[in-house]
């Protein structure tokens, strides 16, 4: 049996809870097994997403978390409520620490990030996933809890950045141009009022992290945020991915499924890509906002929700209800606010600042045993002058590359990607017009992931004229990423 392999069948009790127990018990164990690992990557998460804005010293955080590790053994031996006892006492004391709720609300999500790096193959197994999902959200009620057993009022309140300009950081977005500046205060506003809102920009922005702050500064309630990419999810299935669905609703669905606006419920649900949805899903999502109920699929009875919607797209949403991608009335029901991520090349000033932010990151996640400490001035200026037409999501893959493959602690001009770089002009002197064209052209596709229409929006031209250019060019057999 695997690591996260769940007991045969004739070992389960007929007890939903026991069952649910007897199938999370080998995840857990894992964790446990597993928990300087995740012990390590939890406070390294940490630290990251709060930089100078943290509550908690290293050695506060790692005391701290290492004994919530430890009452997983409460959950193991099914003492499950000496578990919950243990579980809010340590909410508790976090309170009167002084770490707000958003605060410890993060440090939840972080764990299940924390897990899911540390133990091989568990974000591929579904099953053991969403049983690690299902405990984490069932920890919340746990919190609210611990937090009014404390009995401590300031601890409800989301705190504002202590120095935003000096830091740079706000909740894991990072940058302090003054296009950055005025979307940190719109999300402050948004989170706080509770409002639905929609996301515009360009992919690689960084959308689903402004979605994520957005949740993080709203009200103590909005847990948990779950997150879907409309684009990702076949036509067919998206009723059922977001309403759920009934035992025998349709061919394979041998049991009730809750779907994600029930398993959002009280927090946020964030739907990425809302015009890649199909007309009939979002007559159907439009309904759900309005009357705050799902219909699960193949059942009679409405289910009442208590969701905040945030949507994103990657195009112009005018644009986009004029080309028959998002219906009218769902983006006047979902602009109350709206909000825009500029795109990388209109916040050259933050580049750098990001550049670094992602050396450190990545320095954490490859476990480098030379970290990265320097950048060449060659290498930094490329970087600096490069288009990034993938943006912050294109940078981010630059120096992951550059820190996978190069040797020194320094990132040199030759570690970073032939597109960044400059390498083939250097090579060969300089390029004619079409070669230059055809090389950003590849450039756009690899930053979009292949994805033409994406790629057509990134050139500013239409999806009829690049694919005829990439006839030309021969890169119509260019490949798709997978995800």
């Amino acid at each position: 049996m695997s690591a996260i392999e769940a007991p045969s069948s004739r070992d389960r009790s007929p007890n939903p809870e026991q069952h649910e127990i007897d199938s999370l018990s080998p995840v857990l164990a894992a964790i446990v097994a597993k928990r300087s690992q995740v012990l390590e990557r939890w406070w390294a998460l940490y630290a990251l997403h709060f930089a100078d804005e943290r509550t908690l010293s290293e050695r506060e955080f790692r005391e701290s978390m290492s004994a919530a590790l430890d009452t997983l053994g409460s959950y193991l031996s099914e003492d499950i409520k000496g578990f919950e006892a243990r579980a809010r006492n340590r909410w508790s004391a976090l309170a009167e620490r002084g770490v707000s709720f958003a605060e410890a609300s993060a440090i939840l999500r972080l764990f299940e990030e924390s897990a899911l790096y540390a133990i091989d193959g568990l974000r591929k197994d579904a099953s053991s996933y969403q049983l690690l999902r299902r405990h984490v959200y069932r920890c919340v009620p746990l919190i609210v809890e611990g937090y009014l057993q404390a009995g401590t009022p300031a601890a409800w309140e989301v705190p504002a950045p202590r120095d935003r300009k000096a830091t740079g950081t706000f909740h894991g977005l990072v940058g302090t141009s003054a296009g950055m500046r005025r979307l940190y205060e719109r999300i402050e506003a948004v989170g706080r009022a509770g409002s639905t809102a929609l996301i515009v920009g360009e992919t690689g922005t960084g959308k689903e992290l402004v979605a994520r702050a957005i949740h993080e500064c709203g009200l103590r309630l909005r847990i948990p945020f779950v997150a879907v990419n409309c684009a990702a999810v076949p036509g067919h299935l998206i009723e059922s991915e977001l309403f759920g669905h009934v035992r025998g609703a349709f061919s394979g669905a041998d049991a009730d499924t809750p779907g994600l606006f029930r398993a959002a419920n009280h927090g946020t649900l964030f739907l990425d890509e809302i015009t890649e949805m199909s007309m009939a899903a979002q007559a159907k999502l439009l309904r759900a906002l309005q009357e705050r109920t799902v219909r699960p699929v193949g059942s009679t009875r409405e289910v009442s929700v208590s969701v905040r919607v945030i949507a994103s797209t990657n195009r112009d949403p005018e644009e986009a209800i004029k080309c028959g991608h998002l219906r009218r009335d769902l983006y006047y029901r979902l602009n109350v606010a709206e909000l825009h991520v500029p795109p990388l090349r209109e916040r050259r000033d933050d580049i750098e600042a990001l550049a670094w932010h992602f050396i450190r990151m990545f320095n954490l996640k490859l476990a480098r045993s030379i970290p990265v400490t320097g950048v060449s001035a060659q290498a930094m200026e490329a970087v600096r002058s490069y288009a990034w037409p993938g943006n912050v999501r294109e940078l981010a893959n630059a120096i992951e590359s550059a820190l996978t493959f190069g040797r020194s602690n320094s990132i040199r001009l030759d570690d970073l990607p032939e597109a960044v770089s400059g390498r083939a002009v250097q090579a060969r002197g300089p390029m004619s017009l079409p070669e230059a064209e055809r090389g950003l052209i590849r450039h756009a596709l690899e930053a979009a992931n292949g994805n033409i229409s994406r790629a057509a929006r990134m050139l500013q031209i239409s999806r009829k004229k690049l694919y005829a250019r990439m006839i030309r060019y021969d890169l119509t057999r260019y490949p798709r990423r997978s995800s």
